[in-house]
């Protein structure tokens, strides 16, 4: 797993940045309804798609929260005032106070179920009723475009995925949450090259390549002998599911 507190400083850049923050942005945005007035970001992160969910529905009051310091620092900056430091499995706030949480790129990192579960279960408990959840789904899907380089790597070690659309939609049910639209946005500059991926593998993004063991090294060897080094391939398309709380009776 990687270390958020030190990933702070170049996450956007590494990340696509506006232009993905954009996308991303609108695709929520799609899915909240446009009487909602107050919104919760479950790890915002640096606040970059935080504040554009802000800037875009002036009546629309945001809160964020992140458990990464630096992260959350690089966020208040964008949002002074609305950012927050806070485990998203034990949020701070009271029941049903919000017409909208989001979880965008969070589900993914969980542990395992159990952790998946607690993120919605809180998620759901401070959404009012008629309140809409948007959450990502099925992150390191969207990242395999079948490239040549989604091809070398394909034999290596995987975790198991925590954020499948069909476990989510489970667990989401279980808390009285209900399929209320789906969504998807490109990933703007995240197209992976194979100079770009061997940089990945050697500072831990493959959770299961650790750095500097020999079959991470393996693949970083065959990923330097691919063709058009600096070249980046497709980006990915990323999916939003939203879900809505059921009303009491």
């Amino acid at each position: 797993m990687l270390d958020y507190d030190k990933e702070a400083d170049a996450y956007d850049e590494t990340r696509g940045g506006e232009p993905r923050a954009a996308a991303a942005a609108e695709a929520v945005l799609g899915l909240v309804p446009r009487n909602a007035r107050r919104l919760l970001d479950v790890a915002c992160g640096t606040g970059i798609v935080t504040r554009r969910l802000a800037a875009a529905r002036p009546g629309l009051r945001v809160t964020g929260l992140d458990a990464a310091p630096a992260m959350t620092r690089t966020a208040a900056a964008r949002l002074p005032g609305a950012i927050l430091l806070a485990d998203s499995r034990q949020l701070p706030f009271p029941d049903a106070v919000f017409d909208a949480v989001t979880t965008v790129w969070l589900l993914h990192l969980a542990e395992g179920p159990a952790d998946v579960r607690a993120i919605i279960a809180e998620c759901a408990r401070v959404l009012r009723p008629g309140g809409v959840y948007v959450t990502t789904v099925d992150k390191a899907a969207a990242h395999d475009v079948g490239s040549d380089i989604d091809d070398l790597l394909a034999p290596r070690p995987r975790r198991p995925a925590q954020d499948r659309p069909d476990h989510v939609r489970t667990y989401a049910a279980e808390y009285g949450l209900h399929l209320a639209g789906t969504a998807r946005f490109q990933g703007h500059g995240q197209g992976r090259s194979p100079r770009s991926t061997v940089t990945d593998l050697r500072r831990g993004w493959f959770t299961m390549l650790p750095p500097g063991e020999p079959l991470t090294e393996r693949f970083a060897a065959r990923l330097e002998s691919l063709p058009d080094q600096e070249r980046p391939r497709a980006d990915p398309e990323f999916t939003v599911l939203a879900f809505r709380k059921q009303t009491d009776g």
